[in-house]
């Protein structure tokens, strides 16, 4: 379970002091208007706690305040704010789109995703330092990958049901724990000398990074937007398999070895493959049931590509700037096998690249 953490603001303050025992039920409180609720800290902090209730928890929170209905209350007022920021930077549609004209629709919105290319950043030129900042970051996710998309099995039937049961069975290491592709994230942030922890590192993740998970949870907690999930899967699988490659190419341009770069090999060719199920059988497997499904559909993939983006944009400005794209930066690190990272992780690099072997001769 993650920590609390520190609030951002204050709704944070007043769900915080909730959460750590001050009472049930959560006293009233107005969330207000933010001026951009895609990336306000304590709108972004508060729903994703209020989100974490119904994974695995918060540590040290009493259980029974997952469906507190003073809490359900202000996570109402937090999603309204946050989807309305949604549907204002991404109007939804009235598309009709025939089933087996799905996929040509989702592609053509990958294709129109013109941001800046994170992956060929990373691939080429990114640092170590730079690299470990970008775990952290998708660390909020893919510790807990899949599970937001699988709330949306109870809400379909048929043909799409058993579409994204092969996907997730995938996703879930196809009954092997050791390929749980969480797993394979958490040794890919040890091998890079971050803490593996769930949640370790949400004290430091900024509220823009939290949106583009608050965004999952949002849409697969409500049933109206399943299409919207479908949607958003789809769109993850199709446009992951390339940056993928590229990651682990960064990663191995750094030195770094199969336990940091596992996790990225795998979803190079898992992803290839869920492509075709997400697009051609989850897609338009929903619309040919609900063809009033097409542009929820589409408005999923449409909200993730605005999010990344804005979330890439972040990252590659902060490093233009040499500054951190963390709300504060990293310590000193440790590599998987004891080797000491410090003070300056990059140091690593000139060791590798000339030839030597980084490991210690005997355990630290």
């Amino acid at each position: 379970m993650p920590s609390l953490p520190a609030p951002r603001g204050p709704i944070t303050e007043h769900l915080l002091s909730a959460l750590a025992g001050e009472g049930i039920p959560l006293g009233p409180i107005d969330p207000g208007v933010p001026a951009d609720p895609l990336a306000d800290e304590d709108l972004q902090l508060a729903l994703y706690l209020c989100y974490e209730l119904h994974y695995r928890g918060l540590d040290g929170v009493e259980e029974r305040w997952e469906w507190e209905p003073s809490l359900l209350s202000l996570r109402g007022s937090l999603e309204q704010r946050f989807e309305q920021g949604l549907l204002d930077a991404v109007p939804l549609g009235t598309e009709t789109v025939p089933p087996d004209e799905m996929d040509i629709a989702l592609r053509e919105i990958a294709e129109q995703d013109d941001g800046p290319s994170l992956s060929k950043f990373i691939a080429a030129q990114a640092s170590l330092k730079q690299v470990r900042e970008f775990v952290v970051h998708r660390s909020a996710y893919q510790l807990k990958e899949a599970d937001p998309h699988s709330w949306a099995i109870p809400r379909l039937a048929g043909a799409p049901k058993a579409a994204l049961l092969e996907i997730q069975f995938d996703e879930y290491g196809r009954g092997r724990v050791d390929r749980i592709h969480a797993e394979l994230f958490a040794r890919a942030m040890h091998a890079v000398g971050l803490d593996s922890a769930y949640g370790a590192y949400l004290e430091q993740i900024p509220g823009l990074t939290l949106a583009t998970v608050n965004l999952m949870s949002l849409l697969g907690l409500h049933r109206r937007w399943r299409g919207a999930i479908v949607g958003h899967l789809a769109l993850f699988e199709m446009t992951s398999s390339i940056p993928n490659r590229r990651y682990a190419a960064g990663l191995r341009r750094l030195g770094l070895g199969e336990d940091a770069t596992a996790f990225f090999d795998e979803h190079v060719v898992a992803d290839a493959v869920h492509e075709n199920i997400a697009t051609a059988d989850l897609a338009g497997g929903l619309v040919a049931q609900e063809p009033d499904q097409a542009a929820p559909i589409l408005w999923g993939a449409r909200a993730l590509s605005l999010l990344d983006r804005r979330w890439a944009e972040h990252l590659l400005r902060c490093w233009r700037e040499a500054r951190a794209s963390l709300r504060r930066p990293l310590g000193s690190a440790r590599l998987a096998g004891a080797l000491e990272w410090s003070p300056e992780p990059d140091q690593l690099v000139g060791t590798v690249a000339k030839g030597l072997d980084p490991r210690p001769t005997a355990p630290a």
